[in-house]
């Protein structure tokens, strides 16, 4: 005896405007009894703290409480059986009420380290106390309304940014500090979650070899939890634009594709936040990094250089 939830959509993707439609299939070898066959659609935002982190004490892990975005339940048929073989009940919920003023604020899915934004949809099959219920839960991916998200194109303005040893507020290799470097470029600072985060770069000297050029997208998760803010970084995605010494004033493409579900558009709630930043990381050789293979990429080390520029996510049409 199984059950399993079949959505109309392969990719899972729905706008709270639109109707949540698919199969409820039950395979069973004879035919059984039930009390009745309900769908739920829930949507939260869960937010958590991790023991220790930014000073937290453990005494405020999970006092932040889940954010309600829905909760419905649809009973499709009342008591009855079910026949033996495959059956295929077909079900459809609105997300969004129409014509109704909804309050709740639907958030895009978003799978992050303390912030996590889900939908669910689940089936549950009562038995009565005598038998198991039968359930299972699928989880569909929402993103914003078409009349909620910005005409394209985004702004297509560019931010240029400076990389040198005047510009880096850590300690640096001797030969580093003393030859000095520069690397030019720009980059879009406000980008479509369906388009690549593009800019250049250029290296214009550098008086130590280049080991690698990497582009690191960050997430900022920030909870309010009583009166404080905590607020925890973390690495989304690197992409390495470069491998190796590079040929001095040859302009470098920067071509970054945004990851699904790791990604939604910058978030600015009452409990919490969500944004993102990218931060452009200059590894130059050095057999001290070598020691040093596993560390944190964003750190700084007195062989890399960096520079961290703000990164407005859109949905866009």
């Amino acid at each position: 005896m199984s059950i399993e939830l079949k959505l109309s959509r392969i990719n899972r993707v729905y706008r709270p405007s639109e109707l949540v439609e698919g199969n409820i299939i039950v395979k069973s070898a004879s035919s059984i009894s039930h009390y009745g066959i309900r769908i739920a659609v829930d949507g939260s935002v869960n937010l958590q703290v991790r023991g220790g982190t930014a000073g937290v004490i453990e005494t405020l892990v999970g006092a932040a409480k889940p954010i309600s975005i829905l909760n419905k339940i649809v009973e499709l048929r009342p008591a009855g059986k079910i026949a033996s073989g495959t059956t295929e009940i077909p079900f459809s919920m609105h997300i969004r009420q129409p014509r109704e003023d909804n309050l709740e604020k639907f958030y895009e899915t978003f799978h992050g380290g303390n912030i996590n934004i889900q939908y669910l949809v689940t089936v549950d099959i009562s038995r009565g106390y005598l038998y198991k219920s039968l359930s299972t839960t699928m989880e569909f991916i929402v993103e914003s309304d078409k009349a909620d998200v910005i005409e394209q194109p985004v702004s297509p303005e560019m931010v240029v940014f400076y990389i040198t040893q005047d510009t880096q507020r850590h300690p640096l290799l001797p030969q580093l500090k003393s030859g000095g470097f520069r690397i030019i470029g720009k980059m879009a600072t406000q980008c479509s979650l369906s388009d690549p985060v593009s800019g250049e770069l250029t290296v214009e000297a550098s008086a130590v070899p280049i080991s690698s050029i990497d582009i690191h997208l960050l997430r900022v998760e920030s909870i309010l939890l009583g009166e404080k803010i905590v607020t925890e970084k973390s690495v989304v995605q690197t992409t390495q634009i470069a491998d190796g010494d590079v040929c001095h004033n040859m302009t470098l493409p920067i071509h970054v594709i945004l990851p699904r579900l790791l990604t939604c558009p910058t978030v600015s709630a009452g409990p919490f936040s969500i944004e993102f930043k990218v931060v452009i990381v200059i590894t130059f050789q050095s057999e001290v990094a070598k020691l040093h293979s596993k560390s944190d990429p964003t750190t700084p080390r007195l062989w890399l250089a960096m520079e961290t520029l703000p990164l407005e996510l859109v949905r866009t049409r």
